[in-house]
């Protein structure tokens, strides 16, 4: 199966939750206020925002009022128009410039952060590349035993310390071994207890600023992990770590098993961060460059 079919398989509750409700709304109906209020109120509840929603229903009404659409059967090719012009061009994760390149991995537990960086070093490695993941999660020894066993199966390399360690020592000293060693890339597991918890952002801070002593422009990427079955609870923990750290690029997983991937717009229009992974099931090739026109056309054929 190709990753299209496997995106268009991963998206099938948010297909049913949103597509196919759209599309209902305008059978054997015209485009008036009524079903233009039903269409925002799906929008809506579909997790695509309510800003974008309102922008939505706006540009259809004034098509609707200057005669360019019609015929309510035209209403699914301008909102698949309109929603790839919402999510913009793609912006995949490149590494780039000096080596290593670093990668902050950041996010609240339980979000698949350290499966979804062992995933990634399994995708860098398959490209070609040499990769070191570092153990910052020092709070939860599963954690540090799980990203062992991932980088096991990727073969690549692990800089580990001791469980209650200083996360930002972990994260200094894979740098300097990759330095050392020339590897291409590094990845960072962090902590992440509840992102409410601003001892943890500090931490975070501490981190960042550590990645950039041990090599000038680190971290390169900061990636928000973040699951999408958390809809509108996403959106907020993706404004506190961009406060705290500057999220450079998000990692979306679990969009298969949930109705709400249209938190991917709500992302784009009101954080103006680029989804750069989406992951759609538990495979390490479900893990995939999140490319805007595929993932609407996916909702919608």
């Amino acid at each position: 199966m190709g990753f299209f079919d496997r995106l268009k398989r991963g998206l099938t509750k948010t297909k049913q939750n949103f597509t196919a409700k759209v599309e209902s709304i305008f059978v054997g109906r015209p485009i008036d206020a009524a079903t233009l209020e039903e269409l925002e109120e799906t929008l809506i509840m579909a997790d695509i925002g309510a800003v974008n929603a309102e922008e939505v229903v706006r540009h259809l009404r004034e098509k609707a009022d200057k005669g360019e659409i019609k015929d309510t059967s035209l209403v699914r090719d301008f909102l698949k128009k309109e929603m790839t012009e919402m999510l913009g061009h793609s912006q995949p994760l490149v590494a780039f410039g000096e080596k290593p390149f670093v990668i902050l991995a950041v996010g609240v537990n339980g979000v698949g952060k350290t499966t979804t960086i062992g995933k990634l070093a399994a995708r860098f490695r398959d490209q070609g590349h040499s990769v070191m993941l570092a153990a910052g999660d020092t709070f939860r020894a599963a954690a540090i035993e799980q990203l062992e066993i991932w980088a096991d199966r990727s073969g690549v390399q692990l800089v580990k310390h001791q469980s209650g360690s200083d996360p930002s020592a972990v994260a200094f000293d894979a740098i300097e071994a990759a330095r050392a060693r020339a590897v291409d890339i590094v990845i960072i597991d962090t902590a992440g207890r509840l992102h409410t918890k601003s001892s943890l952002m500090e931490e975070l801070k501490k981190i960042k600023r550590v990645c950039g002593k041990a090599m000038p422009g680190a971290p390169h990427e900061v990636l928000l992990v973040v699951d999408a079955t958390n809809g509108q609870n996403a959106m907020r923990q993706a404004e506190i770590f961009n406060e705290a750290v500057g999220v450079t690029g998000i990692a979306l997983t679990k969009l298969d098993g949930t109705a709400k991937g249209g938190i991917v717009f709500a992302i784009k229009k009101e954080l103006n961060i680029p989804v750069r992974l989406i992951g759609v099931g538990e495979g390490i090739e479900d893990l995939q460059d999140f490319d805007p026109q595929d993932f609407v056309k996916a909702l919608f054929d």
